[in-house]
């Protein structure tokens, strides 16, 4: 039983997509520059919710237009453009986001959470052979058996960096190296891979609290004490694997990561290790988050990421779509 619930919870992604309900506040946000989807939105809930389409500068505490926020994007060395991964309207924002830092002529590492190091080498062959074809692209990574949502919904982002001969980055550590790090511990990873990803860095005691109640709540309470530890790590693992990715692949051009809201945290996840790892170069983190129908206000939805204020430079607010209980698979697995 503990082995399928860990294969279960191995299978969510960890640091993904959906903060959680945002504690509520009565205040109604006033108007503020919207940056309206081309062809309209997919999303089909609260459509009408004070808040889309709004981008919201963190550090200024103020809503910013679309031009503003392509300015800061461009002028950032790294950029890391977070998602909620089965949001089809947050592939499509960010599909306009990497074509307006490629209209700048610049040539950043285009890099996928959703594509393991494992796969880099079948990427290059595709892009050899098919340079423009994200078709050829998801054929050649096996899109379709991979685990993450339709090939539909990211095929706009591949498209997009596809169009401006970005390069294809595959950034995460494969699934069976992260099934062994949380089953054996981190004497599963090579010495020199360990120290390079800060791995055998202590976290600060709050912030270790803080993830280890994430990943409680994100598994519904249904995940063994004793493996909370080890899923904190791997989270740790990913947000470094990532990072390392970017750095690697940087060519002078810089790097932009598509990745799940949880890994674009300025305060302890990509954005965080790329500060740590390369002072000095500018970082950009924007979310996408979806509006809740009684959270009005940006600051509404800071308390469901344990945080004092939204961890990340810029959100970007779209409408929703509905989500399964994802408590359900967890609970079949359960003992009874």
């Amino acid at each position: 039983m503990r082995k399928l619930l860990l294969a279960s919870v191995l299978s969510l992604s960890t640091a993904c997509s959906h903060a959680g309900p945002p504690r509520p506040e009565a205040a109604v946000t006033p108007p503020a520059p919207q940056a309206p989807i081309p062809d309209g939105w997919t999303s089909s809930l609260h459509r009408e919710h004070p808040l889309v389409g709004r981008i919201w500068d963190v550090k200024a505490a103020r809503f910013v237009d679309l031009d503003t926020l392509r300015q800061s994007l461009a002028s950032a060395h790294f950029v890391v453009l977070g998602e909620r991964h089965d949001q089809p309207d947050h592939h499509r924002l960010q599909a306009r986001l990497v074509q307006g830092i490629a209209a700048t002529g610049r040539k950043p590492a285009l890099a996928f959470e959703m594509l393991d190091v494992g796969q880099q080498a079948a990427v290059d062959a595709s892009l050899a052979k098919a340079p423009g074809d994200a078709d050829a692209l998801s054929t050649a990574v096996h899109w379709a058996g991979s685990g993450w949502p339709d090939w539909a919904l990211y095929r706009p982002v591949f498209a997009a960096g596809l169009e401006a001969r970005l390069p294809i980055v595959a950034a995460n550590l494969p699934r069976a190296q992260v099934r062994d790090l949380v089953m054996r511990g981190p004497e599963t990873l090579a010495p020199e891979l360990r120290q390079r990803l800060g791995l055998e860095t202590p976290l600060p005691e709050a912030v270790e609290q803080a993830m280890l109640k994430e990943q409680e709540e994100a598994h519904c309470g249904h995940l063994p004490k004793e493996l909370l530890g080890p899923m904190v790590l791997a989270q740790r693992a990913r947000d470094a694997q990532l990072a390392d990715r970017l750095l690697s692949a940087d060519t002078g051009q810089g790097g932009v990561l598509i990745t799940g809201n949880g890994h674009a945290r300025t305060d302890r996840a990509v954005p965080a290790q790329l500060a740590r790892r390369a002072p000095g170069k500018d970082v950009r983190s924007v979310a996408l988050l979806e509006v809740s129908e009684e959270a009005l206000k940006p600051e509404d939805y800071v308390a469901s990421l344990g945080t004092a204020t939204l961890p990340f430079d810029y959100v970007w607010f779209t409408p929703a779509v509905p989500m399964e209980d994802p408590c359900a698979a967890l609970r079949q697995r359960a003992p009874k």
